[in-house]
């Protein structure tokens, strides 16, 4: 079952297209995590948070139990300048020498140019935003 992070942008309709693969950036969460926090950056899995519709997904692709549906806070948002505070370091840190997160650098890095896109259209729209996994 592969993992993907991705972005959730507060609203019906954003406006723009908010899709990131974010496979690699699941898969290398722990490198990520770790070079974040030696950057002094907030990790990027700090910005997670589930909605209702987010966790009976993740049920229904059977990585959940029901009964927690009953216990769900109510979803954080973030915003977008806090989001971008972080990738934009991790892009710093990675440009020119991404292999320091394995052989998936290249692609981590690729997919946190995308995480900025996103991430820069939603402060362009003072939206706010979370991360959601989803395993497929």
């Amino acid at each position: 079952m592969a993992a993907s992070m991705y972005i959730v942008v507060e609203g019906e309709d954003p406006g723009f297209d908010i899709f990131v693969n974010g496979r690699a950036l699941a898969r290398n969460e722990d490198a990520v995590e770790k070079l974040a926090l030696r950057l002094g950056v907030r990790p990027l899995i700090e910005f997670f948070s589930a909605d209702e519709n987010s966790m009976s997904l993740l049920i229904e692709e059977g990585a959940g139990n029901r009964d927690l549906l009953n216990r769900l806070p109510p979803p954080q948002w973030y915003s977008a300048s806090d989001g971008l505070a972080t990738v934009d370091a991790l892009i710093n840190a990675l440009e020119g020498e991404p292999q320091q997160l394995g052989t998936e650098g290249e692609q981590v890095f690729g997919e946190l140019l995308e995480y900025r896109r996103v991430l820069r259209k939603a402060k362009d729209r003072n939206a706010r935003w979370h991360l959601a996994v989803s395993w497929r």
